[in-house]
């Protein structure tokens, strides 16, 4: 992909937001929002005639209840200070370059500190101490349909028993541009996975080429957590992010430990209902472009690109029992989008922060910071922008307001973010197949 990369990063930016233009000379505002609503449920309806949703896969499972898995959390380190971003200084270290067009970084959780690069055109790069390790650990490449702005390879998680079982679990766009999440073990070289292993999870049909998301991620439940887009073009035009009968434009929760291909697991939010794909624990997405769970809080945080207007971050606490409704396309952020003005917001859950296309065009979602480097910088949720390479902390003081601040700009796109086995924190630049860590100058 790097022989047309600034034409065809320039298009990628305009199809993730279609936004015009991303106006990146203005100064950053606090942000505030409210407490998420309650979910208003719908009247129950016959579903049982829904098709298939990819062509020789069966999506629908059996619901077979099976024991929940609960992570370790990362202990606090001793007299944490409150996170206060006044007087802290955040930089980019460079960690390894030349990567070919990057849009995921992660760790395997298996104690070996290495970290796995995820490369848009279908490989999997090891990083060991600053070396990028060849051959990849994986190359799909004949599998998988790049050439879309927002196709290919785009996301990558370890199962939480890796070590044991060696299992993890890819998201990518195939030869007809649908979405394939897929199982693959490691080989008996730990550098290696074995192509030959490959298991057909999930399959989704697309029916335009953008909004894919393609995002996965082990809750600390022990599940596979899925983020959907809206299934492209713009503005939603087939509806998906509030139809409850298809999985586009939701955030799904999947057992992958418990039958072939998984089992959904009981305690979803519409397990039983007829009206709504039993998979699904959230709706009203439009591309969930990265999400992750505070690994002390178990808190999860979606950031969701905006259409034109408006760049958004939702916040879900450990407690949600699911069924939330993060508004896509009734809303763009907090404002009216379908219909522009006089929307009925009953029963919706509004972002957390928002920020105008004055200060990006897509957002992309991080972490909070968890490692024990920076202390200072503990409790932080940080995230960026695609676009501006603006890169934000996010907090909620005692009061219960949320606060962003803008703490650097990168001089080049953030792609993604990724965490170390400490919780350390690393971005990804796709135009300069750049890794980088997040430190605190001194």
């Amino acid at each position: 992909m790097s022989h047309y990369l600034p034409v065809a990063c320039l298009c990628l930016l305009m199809l993730l937001t279609g936004c015009q233009s991303a106006r990146q000379d203005a100064k950053v505002a606090l942000t505030q929002a409210t407490e998420p609503s309650p979910i208003v449920s719908p009247t129950p309806v016959d579903v049982s005639h829904f098709p298939l949703v990819l062509k020789g896969v069966t999506p629908w499972p059996s619901f077979t209840p099976t024991p929940t898995l609960t992570a370790t959390p990362t202990p606090v380190p001793t007299a944490t200070p409150a996170f206060d971003p006044a007087g802290l200084h955040l930089r980019l270290e460079p960690v390894a370059s030349g990567l070919a067009s990057p849009v995921g970084v992660t760790q395997a959780g298996d104690g070996t500190g290495r970290l796995f690069v995820v490369e848009k055109r279908g490989t999997i790069r090891i990083v060991r101490g600053g070396t990028v390790v060849a051959p990849p650990f994986l190359d799909i490449t004949p599998l998988v349909r790049s050439s879309g702005f927002e196709q290919g390879l785009l996301g990558l998680a370890f199962h939480p028993r890796y070590r044991d079982n060696g299992l993890f679990f890819v998201n990518y766009t195939n030869r007809d541009g649908n979405t394939v999440i897929a199982r693959y073990r490691v080989s008996s070289n730990s550098d290696r996975a074995d192509p030959d292993s490959a298991v057909t999870v999930l399959g989704v049909d697309q029916p335009y080429s953008n909004h894919n998301a393609g995002h996965l991620a082990f809750g600390p439940d022990g599940y596979l957590w899925v983020g959907l887009g809206d299934g492209g073009s713009g503005g939603d035009p087939r509806g998906n992010g509030q139809n409850p009968a298809v999985l586009l434009g939701k955030m799904l929760r999947l057992d992958v430990d418990s039958g072939e291909p998984y089992r959904v697991p009981p305690d979803n939010p519409f397990v039983g209902r007829t009206d709504y794909r039993p998979e699904i624990w959230a709706r009203g997405l439009r591309n969930p472009w990265r999400y992750s769970f505070d690994r002390v809080t178990g808190d999860l945080y979606i950031a969701d690109v905006g259409q034109g207007e408006w760049e958004e971050v939702n916040f879900t606490p450990a407690a949600s029992r699911g069924g939330e409704n993060y508004g896509w396309k009734i809303m763009e952020g907090t404002h009216c989008y379908s219909p522009s003005s006089g929307c009925n917001t009953a029963g919706l859950t509004l972002p957390v922060t928002e920020y105008s296309h004055d200060f990006g065009c897509s957002v992309t979602g991080g972490y909070v910071y968890r490692g024990r480097l920076y202390p200072h910088l503990w409790g932080a949720y940080l995230f960026g922008d695609f676009c501006s390479g603006r890169l934000w902390t996010l907090y909620r003081t005692a009061e219960g307001r949320w606060v962003r601040t803008e703490m650097l700009q990168a001089g080049h796109d953030i792609a993604a973010f990724g965490e170390d086995e400490a919780g350390e924190v690393y971005i990804v630049s796709l135009n300069q197949g750049l890794l980088e860590r997040v430190t605190v100058a001194p």
